[in-house]
């Protein structure tokens, strides 16, 4: 059974617990002002990489306007041999705003924490279900076939 949670910061609160600073309330509020986040998995065109607190606070601006999150699953915690370091996997579910195009996504991403802030936020996940909900599952399929033949 999937466990449910609201936002994408309440998913964090859930995962990194009281290792985070207690009174960081909203993602943005959560990470350090030299923050740097990656998203290797990006496709051409889209951002790869964000550095400070106000570059993500931006992404974030604009990124409303394309997806719409209705809920977080709730994180895995996976330890690592770096005690600042965090890997969580969850989901997150929506919809792509002009296409309304269902945006299920699973998402792994390795986070560096340093005095209760994050610093280092590497985001692994999905480009295709990041092009289906933005352009649509006909454009994407047209792309890549529509999976039939791919066992």
């Amino acid at each position: 059974m999937t466990v449910e949670i609201g936002s994408f910061s309440d998913m964090l609160r859930k995962g990194l617990g009281n290792r985070l600073d207690a009174r960081a309330n909203s993602f943005v509020d959560m990470v350090a002002d030299d923050v740097v986040m990656e998203f290797p998995y990006a496709p051409p065109g889209m951002v790869t990489r964000l550095e400070s607190k106000t570059a993500i606070a931006e992404h974030l601006r604009n990124l409303g306007g394309m997806l719409a999150f209705d809920r977080m699953g709730e994180p895995v915690v996976h330890s690592s041999t770096d005690p600042d370091v965090f890997i969580l996997e969850f989901t997150g579910h929506g919809k792509g705003v002009e296409t309304g195009e269902p945006y299920d996504q699973q998402y792994i991403s390795v986070i560096r924490l340093r005095d209760g802030k994050i610093v280092h936020y590497r985001d692994y996940w999905n480009p295709l279900v990041v092009l289906r909900a933005l352009r649509g599952s006909t454009v994407v399929d047209a792309l890549i076939g529509d999976g039939a033949d791919h066992g």
